[in-house]
């Protein structure tokens, strides 16, 4: 099922998903960036704004327009609701001599993402692999990941995108339960396909302009084809595979020399997960609590063993970070940990480019290949 609908069509929506008592999420301006927050109707998106990111570099800019989804990728990614950075895992008290344990159960009200663009949309299916498997499932993930779904296909790529190599946009492809694709052109109108059963039940109870027809279709996906062919990064993985091959090229070390190691490419990639847990006690030491809290591999303590860490340089961090995420993840999950959204390289604060390390390996490699 397809429709076409206007402002305030969409507007309905997110009403239809307020009413039924989800705490619907999606992309505000604030702070001089767009991240997310809870919204109250469509009022509250990013209205005619854009932004210009390249490596270190991330600016708002006005479009002049009305255009709704006129930008590429938030700041921030979408794990945060579903994998918050702390979690409180234990919490301890100290009664008559002896110590009673408590686990605490989550109760974050039912979400929906409204305006996630396919590369997080296709980040929610990595971490499905990690947080769902069934020998090891997350509690905290399971109990919030009843998500009601609106993703939004992107027609306004950024310099540091690059989801078609990924194969993970512009486009949404599944995971979700409806889809919208914004028409700025003759009339500003809204392409909304059902992608789940939820989705059509939702769009049946909505007072619709009319249904989608051929040439709407057409126009959605001349936008999203036109935006496949402007993204600002590309990257191979047969690269990346050449790349791994090469653990001791001097590449890594005139990387380390960039980086700080300051662990913002992990913070904002909506894929990545490590952790570390944190014990604390009041002062009266009768309560502790542990909790689970973000950590990066990038941090010397993250891979401590017995007696030390195992990864005591830059280089070595760097490293593991990258080859992890293009290429063993493979091995893993059997997927890509990268979905191509180019956060990292926008935040990185020296403009690291995850694409153009990998580039550089892979070239070193064929130069050195015999023929």
């Amino acid at each position: 099922m397809a429709i076409v609908v206007g402002t305030d069509g969409l507007d309905q929506i997110v009403q239809a998903l307020r009413a039924e008592g989800r705490r619907v999420l999606g992309p505000i301006v604030r702070g001089g960036v767009i991240t997310h927050d809870e919204i109250d109707s469509v009022h509250d998106l990013p209205s005619g704004w854009t932004e210009e990111q390249e490596g270190g570099v991330y600016r708002l800019e006005e479009t002049g327009t009305d255009e709704l989804f006129g930008w590429a990728t938030p700041s921030s990614s979408w794990k945060q609701f579903l994998y918050p950075a702390r979690t409180l895992l234990i919490r301890a008290h100290k009664r008559n001599g002896s110590i009673d344990v408590e686990t605490p159960v989550d109760d974050a009200p039912p979400m929906a993402f409204f305006g996630i663009r396919s590369c997080d949309l296709a980040s929610l299916g990595v971490l499905d692999r990690v947080f769902l498997d069934p020998a090891a499932t997350d509690p905290t993930y399971a109990a919030r990941r009843d998500v009601f779904v609106v993703a939004v296909a992107c027609g306004t790529p950024g310099n540091t995108c690059f989801c078609a190599s990924m194969d993970t946009g512009p486009d949404p492809r599944s995971g979700y339960d409806l889809a919208v694709t914004e028409m700025y052109d003759e009339h500003h109108e809204f392409l909304v396909r059902a992608g789940s059963d939820r989705g059509e039940a939702l769009l049946a109870t909505l007072d619709i302009d009319r249904p989608a027809e051929p040439v709407d279709e057409d126009r959605a996906d001349a936008i999203v084809a036109d935006a496949a062919t402007r993204m600002g990064r590309h990257l191979d993985h047969a690269d990346a595979l050449l790349a791994g091959e090469r653990p001791e090229h001097e590449r890594w070390d005139d990387v380390a020399e960039r980086c700080l190691a300051c662990g913002n490419c992990t913070m904002v990639c909506p894929t990545c997960f490590c952790s570390t847990t944190e014990d604390t006690t009041d002062l009266s030491g009768e309560n502790a609590e542990r909790w689970r809290v973000w950590d990066s591999c990038f941090t010397l303590g993250h891979s401590y063993l017995h007696g030390g860490s195992v990864r005591t340089t830059t280089a070595s961090r760097y490293r593991q970070w990258l080859l992890h995420k293009l290429v063993t993840w493979h091995d893993q999950y059997d997927t890509s940990g990268c979905v191509g959204c180019g956060r990292c390289i926008t935040w990185c604060p020296v403009g690291i480019d995850l694409t153009a390390e990998i580039a550089a390996l892979a070239a070193d490699q064929n130069e050195a290949s015999p023929a």
